[in-house]
């Protein structure tokens, strides 16, 4: 079975600015790349989980977002960091999907394609609803990155390259 760690996007990934869809809008945070090229020296697959409704709101399209995305993916790959999957929601709250964060359904996606071993697997996000649906996927090692909002995650951080001690001294060998 793999190990993997799951990441949010916006405000893990990426600077949450509020519906980024344009590269001209996309800013990567501190310590990005240093902390994916760790994660993955390590053994973990990289796996972005993202809610999108700015798809389901109709302020972008959802050609939009897999432009993004895959500019994204690209930008990793020059740096020899490569993205494994990228599970996103494209639909808005109150629609009530069951893929949308704080549900587990991209989580459990992943798992069965990836056969990943929840044990020994990470989420790293900003938000609660991240972590909510990480444990909904049995997913307990879990980093909140910032201050903002309470959260009952395992670790929290103030930064995306603070969790590299985290994992590094957690993970098995």
């Amino acid at each position: 079975m793999n190990k993997a760690v799951f990441l949010d996007r916006d405000g893990v990934i990426n600077k949450d600015k509020g519906y980024v869809y344009r590269i001209e809008d996309f800013e990567f945070c501190e310590g990005v790349f240093e902390t994916l090229r760790t994660f993955q020296d390590l053994g973990y697959l990289l796996i972005i989980v993202t809610n999108q409704s700015g798809i389901g709101r109709g302020y972008y399209r959802e050609e939009d977002f897999h432009v993004l995305t895959s500019w994204m993916c690209q930008a990793f790959l020059h740096v020899n960091v490569t993205i494994d999957a990228v599970y996103h929601c494209p639909h808005a709250p109150e629609l009530g999907c069951s893929c949308r964060k704080p549900r587990s359904q991209m989580f459990e996606e992943a798992i069965q394609a990836f056969d990943i071993d929840v044990k020994r697997s990470w989420m790293i996000g900003d938000k609660p609803s991240d972590m909510i649906a990480a444990r909904g996927a049995r997913i307990e090692q879990t980093i909140f990155i910032g201050e903002d909002q309470p959260s009952d995650a395992k670790y929290r951080v103030n930064f995306l390259l603070d969790t590299i001690n985290i994992i590094k001294t957690t993970s098995d060998k």
